[in-house]
Order: structure tokens, then C-alpha cells, then sequence
């Protein structure tokens, strides 16, 4: 978009990932304002347009000669628009600087189809999909003028959870903060570890790791700060069902950011599931599983003690923990 200019051309703005969207329509914005000082800029959904609105929008204002138009939602498009949307494709308008920014899906893929077809220039806007977060946070420092090294970006990732634009507002933060511009795994740490899903994480991460004692200690903890019961048991699930994944790909022979992307966590993870897998089988994970599952229903209203049954999920859980395939256990 940035090689050729933007005037007497469509844009077309399209993916489900809301954060990249958002800045690729900025940059237009930004290059077309660039080319033309004196365009005048207007965004509009297009679920609010008919033929006449569209006309109006498109053809110019009375105190600029040039527009730049942003077109929101395109799958909430009007039917009986799309031809005029095409003709606008077809027949260019020198003064007219149109972006069209569709979220993905298959509402409105016809119109997308062919949009496509008639070659307009497509900016892509992928999901960030979990296993890229940590490489995605390093590059949002680096574009910000600071630093993150890619472990301490993992921590970021692994407290935050899979939001692209929950890790780009933190690393914004971060490095406002920062000295010298570089986030520490210190920093992270510090303005991160009292997060709720941060927590329920641990709890899990400590049950899965066979620290059985430690995990009871972050669960009282959690409790006691006021994190709800229904995150503990997610975060739980989330934990072993990602190691029955694990489980079911590690014999596959394949490299960890292939299992990552297969299973769909960050490459570190695969880390902590390599090690942890060493004291679980598929019956213990599905066994454990069963266990998870009874108490999510206790604490949502099944049970009168929600804080009881979360002591003795961690308890139960913990005691498929090195079992073997026949009920013994590992040295």
C-alpha cells in the first residue's frame, strides 16, 4: 500500500484480526492525507449505506476535491450495493481514495470473491495465532524503538493470555516505564503476576508439574484474592487438554513449533509439556479430565462449597500424576 498511491484506487482490508485491521486502515489514512493534504476523510458502515449515501460519500465534498472513504463491516454490505461497489472498482476515480475493510468469514464472501477477481490490492490481516504471540510482542517492541528479549516475551504471552491487542497495549506500557527502553522479565512480572487468569494459570501449571503442595498454596492464595472458582476449573481443563494433545503429537516426530501450531500453544509451552509429559498417560489426562469437569459444575451451583471442591479437584487431579497405565505409580 505504502509503494503506490492510494488515490484512484480500492483497497481492499481483510482478516479477522482486529488489531493488524485497524492499523492498516490508520496507514491509509496516513498516506492519503500524505498525497492529498486536502482530502477530506470519512469513515462509514456499510450497513448504514444505499445507493444514494454511497453516491454522496464517494463522489467528492463541497469543500474538498479529493475523499478519502472507509467503509467498515463490508459483509453487513446491502446486496443491492454491490454492483456499485464494483463499478467503483472497475471505473477508479482519480479523487477518490476507497478502503474496504471486511473482517473475514463467510458473510459477505461473495462480494469479497469478487473483489478479489477484479484485482483489487488486498491487505491480508490474519488472526496472530497463539504460537506466534511471543515473536509477535518482540516485534511490537521493536517497533516501538525498544527491546524484548523472546523469553520474557513468552512470560508476557504466557501471563496475558492469546490477545494480540491485550500484548500490544502491554508492551506499550511496559516500555513507557522502562528505562532504557528493554522490558525485563522483572517488569513483567511485577505488573502482571496479580492477574486473575495469571493465577489460575499457576494453579495448573503447578498440578500439571506434580507440585501438588505448591498448588494448593496458589489456589488459597487465589481464593483469597478473590479470583472466581469458574477460572480455576477452566484454567485446569485448558491444562490438560493440552496435554492429551501433547500426548497424542510427540510421537509424530515433528519439531516443537510444528507441535505448537498443532496443538495451538506458544512454542514454550511445548517446553513445560515435554517435561510434565514425562508423568502422564492418556488415561490419567482423561481421568483427570472427568474430575475437572464434575467440579466446573459444583462451583457453578452444584455444590455449596465451591472453595472445598476446588481444594479436592487439585487434590484428585494430582493423584493421576505419575500414575501408570496398570495404577502404579513412577519413582
Amino acid at each position: 500500500m505504502e509503494n503506490q498511491p492510494v488515490f484512484g484506487r480500492v483497497v481492499l482490508i481483510s482478516g479477522p484480526e482486529g488489531l493488524l485491521a485497524e492499523r492498516a486502515v490508520a496507514r491509509f489514512v496516513e498516506q492519503a492525507r500524505t498525497e492529498r493534504p486536502d482530502a477530506s476523510v470519512t469513515k462509514v458502515e456499510a450497513s448504514t449505506l444505499d445507493a444514494g449515501a454511497l453516491t454522496e460519500v464517494t463522489g467528492g465534498s463541497l469543500f474538498a476535491e479529493a475523499s478519502v472513504v472507509v467503509v467498515e463491516n463490508l459483509a453487513d454490505l446491502p446486496p443491492d450495493l454491490v454492483d456499485h461497489v464494483l463499478a467503483l472498482v472497475a471505473t477508479p476515480v482519480d479523487d477518490l481514495a476507497l478502503a474496504l475493510v471486511h473482517s473475514g468469514g463467510n458473510k459477505g464472501k461473495g462480494l469479497l470473491d469478487k473483489l478479489k477477481k477484479a484485482r483489487v490490492q488486498v491487505v491480508d490481516c490474519p488472526a496472530i495465532k497463539p504460537w506466534e504471540l511471543p515473536q509477535f510482542a518482540v516485534a511490537e517492541a521493536r517497533r516501538a524503538g525498544g527491546r524484548l528479549e523472546p523469553s520474557t516475551a513468552a512470560t508476557l504471552v504466557g501471563a496475558l493470555g492469546n490477545d494480540a491487542r491485550g500484548v500490544a497495549a502491554a508492551v506499550r506500557q511496559l516500555l513507557a516505564d522502562a528505562d532504557d527502553a528493554t522490558i525485563t522479565d522483572a517488569a513483567v512480572r511485577r505488573y502482571f503476576a496479580g492477574r486473575a487468569d495469571v493465577t489460575s494459570f499457576n494453579v495448573a501449571d503447578a498440578v500439571m508439574a506434580g507440585r501438588r503442595n505448591e498448588a494448593l498454596g496458589q489456589l488459597r492464595w487465589a481464593l483469597e484474592n478473590g479470583v472466581a472458582a469458574v477460572l480455576l476449573t477452566s484454567a485446569m481443563a485448558s491444562g490438560l487438554r493440552n496435554m492429551g494433545k501433547y500426548l497424542d503429537a510427540r510421537d509424530a516426530r515433528i519439531r516443537d513449533a510444528d507441535v505448537a501450531r498443532q496443538i495451538g500453544v506458544p512454542p514454550f509451552k511445548v517446553r513445560d509439556l515435554s517435561k510434565w509429559s514425562r508423568d502422564w498417560t492418556p488415561r490419567g489426562v482423561a481421568l483427570a479430565l472427568q474430575c475437572v469437569a464434575r467440579v466446573d459444575a459444583e462451583v457453578k451451583g452444584a455444590s455449596g462449597d465451591p472453595e472445598y471442591s476446588l481444594e479436592a479437584m487439585v487434590l484428585e487431579v494430582s493423584s493421576h500424576h505419575g500414575r501408570r497405565p496398570d495404577g502404579s505409580f513412577g519413582g
